[in-house]
């Protein structure tokens, strides 16, 4: 039973289009964030990583507020960032994969039973 669920948890995360796109969108993202980072000289800071955020939004704000409850440090942390960022990543994604099929469940038509 617990194979199945995991099994129905990826395909909503992975397998849909809505979570396909979004996803491509935030490896865009993080190869833009990446080479920005790595190769463009900025005289001040860059703002790229900002647009991580936002794609990211609002779970990974629920995670800064989750972590500001085990004190400051641990939100302020780069390894809670590099935690907090991906999962909250995979949570909306699953969270589209979810949406995406109770809407083409409501579109269905309903079937009698036997037939």
């Amino acid at each position: 039973m617990a194979t199945r669920q995991l099994h129905t948890a990826a395909h909503l995360t992975f397998r849909n289009p809505a979570s396909l796109v979004y996803l491509g969108l935030v490896a865009a993202t993080a190869v833009f964030v990446t080479a920005d980072t790595l190769f463009v000289t900025h005289e001040d800071a860059s703002f790229a990583g900002v647009w991580l955020f936002l794609l990211s939004a609002p779970t990974v704000f629920a995670f800064f507020i989750g972590g500001d409850l085990f004190g400051g440090t641990v939100s302020e942390s780069t390894w809670f960032l590099y935690v907090a960022l991906p999962v909250s990543v995979l949570i909306q994604s699953f969270a589209l994969g979810w949406f995406l099929r109770l809407l083409r469940g409501v579109s269905r038509p309903v079937r009698p039973q036997g037939a």
